[in-house]
C-alpha cells in the first residue's frame, strides 16, 4: 500500500493558526505549535513566528513562557519588545515592565508611541510619578508629545499620582484632541476629586460639536455630577443622554442611578434600576447602596434577598449591606449579614466592613463587644475604626473607653485630627474642661492640626450658595439681610412647635443662652433659609454639609420639614436625612 507522502506545513500556515489562536487566546494548541517549530528548528529563525508565540504567551498570561522566549531571540525589534512590555503592563509584576522599559534603552532602541502607553501604564498601577516623568521627558525629546494615545497615557499617569495640574498641561498641549484625550481629562478630574472643573470640562466637550460623547464619557461625567449633588447637570446629562442614543445603556443609566441616589432622589434611581435590560452586579451594588446612604435599611436588605438569589455578591455588596444595617440600628441582621459574608460567601472583611460593624456597634452602645471586634480584626484598625469607636464613645458619654481610642488616634498622625475635636466634644459633654483645655492646647501645639470650618451649600437655579459656620461668616452674600429675617422667623415658628435648644454641640465655657445663640447659627441651618426663601413652596431642598450634622441642627430642620410642610434633604459627610412631615430618615439613629 502506498503512503501519500507528507506535506511540510509552510510558515505562513503556523503563522495563520497562531493568529487565530492569539484571537481566541487558546494557549494549548499555541504551545503544541511551538512544540513543533521547535523540532523543526525554526522557532528563532523566522522572527515573525517568534513574535506571535511571544504575544500567544503574553495574552494568554503565561508571562515567564513569554519572556523565556523573547530572551532567547537574537536581536528582538521594536514591536517585540513592546508586546512584552505590555503584558507585564496589563498584569504585572508591573516593576518589570518598567525594567524592560529601561532595557530598551540601555540597548539604543529608541520607543515608539505604543512604547510609552505601555510603560506609563505600568508607572501609574506603582505610582510611581518619578519614572513617569522621565518617560515623559523621553517623550518630548521623540517628538511623541503630541500624540493623542501617548497623551492619553501621560494624563492617566499624572492623574492616578494626584497630579491633575499635570495632566491638564499635557492635555492642553494636544491641538487635535480625540474622545479618548477628552475622557482621559475628565476621568482625571472625576477620580481627584475634583468634580466642578470635570462637569465644566464636559459643557466645552460638548460645545465643540464635533465629538460625540462615548459611554466613557457620560459614565465619567454622571459620577462627577453625583459627586459634587449637581442635581441641575445630573438630570441634564441625563435627558442628553437619552437624546444622543444612550436610553438603553445599562452602563450610563447605572452611573445615573448611582447618581440620582447620591442627589436625594432614591425614588428615581429606583425606577431606572427596574428599567434596566441587565441588571449586573454593580447595578445591584449601585441600588443597595443608594438604599442604605438613605438610611432605608429595610429596602437594602429586601433587595440584596432578591439579588441573592440571581447573581453572587461580592465584597462591595457588603458594605452596602452592612452600611444600611448601621444607618438602620439593625444590630442583629448586621452580625448576620456580617457572618454570612465570612462563612457563606468567603469574602475576607476588609477595612471599611470592620468600619461598619464598630459603628453599628457602639451607636447600640455594645462598646465592649465594638472593642473586641477591634481587637480581634484581620487588618490593622484605621482611623476609620478608631474614629468610629471614639464617636460612639461621645454618644454614650464614655469617657474612658474614649480616651484609649484617642491615644490610638493619636498615634496615627496628623490624618486623624477630627479626633481632637471629638475628643473636646467628650471631655465637654463631662463637664471637665480641664480636659478641653489639654486636647486644646494639644491642637495648637501641633500646627498640623485644624479644626475644620463648618460648611454647607444648596444650589438654586443652577447657581451652588455656600454658607459658613458662625454669625458673621455670611454678611457678605448679597440676601444676607432676607436670610438673616428668615432664620429669625424660623426660630420664632419652631419654639412654637416645642423647640428647645440641644446647646450640646456647643463646647466651650460660656452660658446656655449664648450656646444656644451659636448653634442657631449653623451652616445648614443658614443654608436650609436661604433655601426656603429661594424656592417655590413646597419644592424639595437638597442641601450638601462637610461635616456631620449636629444633634440641634436636626431636630430643628425635622421641625421645620413639619411646619413649612417642605422635604428637605440634608446630606451630610457620613449618610442622607431625609426630613418629612416632622420626622427624619435615619429614625433620629446616626
Amino acid at each position: 500500500m502506498l503512503r501519500r507522502p507528507k506535506i511540510p506545513i509552510l510558515p505562513h500556515q503556523y503563522a495563520s493558526v497562531l493568529k487565530s489562536c492569539i484571537s481566541q487566546k487558546s494557549i494549548e494548541p499555541g504551545k503544541q505549535i511551538h512544540a513543533r517549530l521547535c523540532l523543526n528548528g525554526v522557532v528563532l529563525s523566522n522572527v515573525n513566528l517568534a513574535t506571535q508565540l511571544v504575544n500567544l504567551y503574553t495574552v494568554c498570561k503565561f508571562l515567564r513562557h513569554a519572556h523565556h522566549l523573547f530572551d532567547r531571540i537574537p536581536s528582538p525589534n521594536i514591536f517585540l519588545w513592546n508586546i512584552l512590555i505590555r503584558g507585564y503592563a496589563w498584569n504585572g509584576p508591573h516593576e518589570a515592565a518598567i525594567s524592560l522599559y529601561r532595557q530598551l534603552l540601555d540597548r539604543q532602541l529608541v520607543p515608539d508611541k505604543f512604547t510609552f502607553p505601555f510603560a506609563l501604564k505600568a508607572c501609574s498601577a506603582l505610582s510611581e510619578i518619578g519614572v513617569g516623568r522621565e518617560i515623559h521627558e523621553r517623550v518630548r525629546k521623540t517628538g511623541w508629545e503630541t500624540d493623542v494615545f501617548v497623551g492619553a497615557a501621560l494624563i492617566d499617569t499624572y492623574a492616578k499620582c494626584g497630579c491633575v495640574s499635570e495632566s491638564r498641561q499635557v492635555f492642553d498641549k494636544i491641538a487635535d484632541k480625540d474622545v479618548v484625550l477628552w475622557n482621559s481629562m475628565l476621568a482625571a478630574y472625576s477620580q481627584n476629586g475634583h468634580p466642578e472643573e470635570c462637569l465644566k470640562l464636559c459643557s466645552e466637550m460638548a460645545s465643540r460639536g464635533y465629538l460625540k460623547p462615548t459611554e466613557a464619557t457620560l459614565v465619567t461625567a454622571i459620577s462627577a455630577s453625583a459627586d459634587s449633588s449637581a442635581v441641575i447637570q445630573g438630570r441634564e446629562l441625563h435627558g442628553y443622554s437619552w437624546r444622543i442614543g444612550f436610553k438603553f445603556n445599562d452602563k450610563v443609566n447605572t452611573g445615573l442611578i448611582d447618581m440620582y441616589a447620591k442627589s436625594g432622589n432614591v425614588e428615581a434611581a429606583r425606577v431606572l434600576f427596574e428599567g434596566l435590560s441587565e441588571k449586573r452586579l454593580v447595578s445591584w451594588n449601585a441600588m443597595i447602596t443608594g438604599y442604605a446612604m438613605h438610611g432605608h435599611a429595610h429596602e437594602a436588605l429586601h433587595l440584596f434577598d432578591k439579588m441573592s438569589e440571581r447573581i453572587q455578591p461580592d465584597e462591595i455588596t457588603f458594605v452596602g449591606v452592612l452600611s444600611a444595617c448601621n444607618h438602620g440600628g439593625l444590630i442583629d441582621e448586621g452580625r448576620k449579614h456580617f457572618d454570612s459574608m465570612i462563612n457563606n460567601y468567603g469574602i475576607k472583611p476588609n477595612i471599611q466592613h470592620y468600619t461598619c460593624m464598630v459603628d453599628l456597634l457602639g451607636h447600640s452602645n455594645r462598646l465592649d463587644e465594638a472593642y473586641s471586634l477591634v481587637t480581634k480584626m484581620n487588618v490593622a484598625p484605621d482611623c476609620g475604626v478608631w474614629g468610629a469607636l471614639l464617636n460612639s464613645c461621645k454618644i454614650h458619654k464614655n469617657v474612658e473607653m474614649g480616651e484609649f481610642a484617642f491615644e490610638r488616634l493619636i498615634e496615627m498622625g496628623r490624618e486623624c485630627s477630627g479626633s481632637y475635636v471629638i475628643m473636646s466634644n467628650i471631655y465637654a459633654q463631662a463637664g471637665k474642661w480641664e480636659g478641653v483645655a489639654k486636647v486644646r492646647k494639644l491642637m495648637r501645639e501641633t500646627k498640623s492640626i485644624k479644626k475644620s470650618v463648618g460648611c454647607s451649600w444648596v444650589e438654586v437655579r443652577g447657581k451652588v450658595h455656600a454658607f459658613m459656620c458662625g454669625r458673621n461668616s455670611n454678611t457678605s452674600h448679597p440676601m444676607w439681610d432676607e436670610i438673616s429675617a428668615e432664620l429669625n422667623e424660623l426660630a420664632r415658628l419652631i419654639a412654637g412647635a416645642g423647640y428647645v435648644a440641644n446647646v450640646s454641640p456647643v463646647f466651650y465655657d460660656v452660658e446656655s443662652d449664648e450656646k444656644a445663640e451659636m448653634v442657631r447659627w449653623h451652616s445648614e441651618r443658614v443654608a436650609v433659609a436661604f433655601g426656603l426663601i429661594s424656592t417655590p413652596a413646597g419644592s424639595k431642598l437638597l442641601i450638601t454639609k462637610n461635616l456631620r450634622i449636629c444633634e440641634d441642627c436636626h431636630v430643628a430642620v425635622k421641625i421645620l420639614s413639619r411646619v413649612k410642610e417642605r422635604e428637605i434633604v440634608v446630606r451630610d459627610v457620613n449618610r442622607y436625612h431625609r426630613f418629612v412631615g416632622g420626622v427624619c430618615s435615619c429614625g433620629d439613629f446616626w
